[in-house]
């Protein structure tokens, strides 16, 4: 009987450039599940190229259902830790080479354009968001992008009613929209 194993699928995975401009993060990974055992020896076989060898990985064991204490990855073994102080949304990668690598992990079940964007804006030289914060700021980007598809639907399907009354950003009057003006 021969077994032949599934090729590892390659990691998502943006990184920031070399620059002289140091942030926060080293860039943005999206793996497609929640399970460190089967994402972290194709996230380590792709950082390796740039960090060298890693050795050892932290997480945030909030967004894990379970870390193992170590994973085999191409012909070593990675120690994996856990730290509830650690951001949930942040790796650390440890490397002998270069040190440390920070990462935003992207949860698996985001949408691709969502990701897309985080992954940009993980991957920006000298940014000084932290994981945490690019994740609410998405949060946020998110639901206003929603609620304007949905109003957008609403004004499609409502038989032409009158748009809702908006609030003047400086003095939180009332104003209502004029044909012709933006909206704020």
């Amino acid at each position: 009987m021969t077994t032949t194993l599934a090729p590892l699928l390659s990691a998502r995975l943006s990184l920031t450039p070399k620059t002289t401009l140091a942030g926060l993060l080293d860039g943005a990974w999206w793996p497609r599940s929640r399970d460190l055992t089967a994402e972290l020896p194709p996230l380590v076989d792709a950082l390796e190229e740039h960090f060298g060898r890693i050795t050892r990985v932290t997480v945030n064991p909030t967004r894990w259902p379970v870390v193992p204490h170590k994973v085999a990855v191409a012909g070593h073994t990675v120690h994996v830790g856990w730290f509830t102080e650690q951001d949930p949304d942040k790796m650390i990668l440890l490397s002998y080479t270069v040190g440390r690598c920070d990462l935003l992990v992207i949860p698996p079940e985001t949408e691709p354009s969502a990701a897309a964007r985080l992954m940009t804006a993980a991957a920006l030289p000298g940014s000084v968001l932290a994981a945490g914060v690019l994740m609410s700021d998405e949060a946020a980007t998110g639901r206003r992008m929603r609620d304007a598809r949905s109003s957008e639907d609403v004004r499609e399907t409502d038989g032409g009613s009158a748009p809702a009354l908006l609030r003047h950003p400086v003095v939180g009057a009332r104003m209502i929209p004029m044909p012709g003006f933006p909206r704020r």
